[in-house]
């Protein structure tokens, strides 16, 4: 009774190991993806957003009014976005991207590239 009670405690155990490599692995290898941002009430949410390195970002404009979307060292700039219009960049070197509303400068966000 011990012998194989000890027996199943060591098959579960490989089985929970097993498991949970194959969910890093699957957690790392799906890096790149497309995350969105929306503009509503004169505020980019969320205000900061970490991607991977190859990853789209998507900015739509819910708002009643227009933005757009300007990177502080001017690597990206969308035209002017009027309502439920959208602006996408793939962000492809890993590093901290401050931006803001070239309409309404108090409006900022970050993304973050890893």
């Amino acid at each position: 009774m011990k012998r194989t009670f000890s027996t199943l405690s060591v098959a579960m155990l490989a089985i929970l190991v097993l498991m949970m490599a194959g969910r890093a692995r699957s957690l790392s290898a799906a890096t790149p993806a497309e995350v969105a941002v929306k503009i509503d009430n004169f505020v980019f949410s969320p205000n900061t957003v970490t991607i991977a390195a190859g990853s789209t970002v998507r900015w739509t404009n819910h708002d009643d009014i227009p933005h757009n979307v300007v990177s502080d060292d001017k690597s990206f700039k969308s035209k002017v976005l009027d309502t439920d219009e959208v602006f996408t960049y793939t962000f492809t070197k890993p590093g901290t991207y401050s931006y803001f509303c070239g309409l309404h400068p108090k409006m900022t966000g970050k993304i973050v590239v890893q």
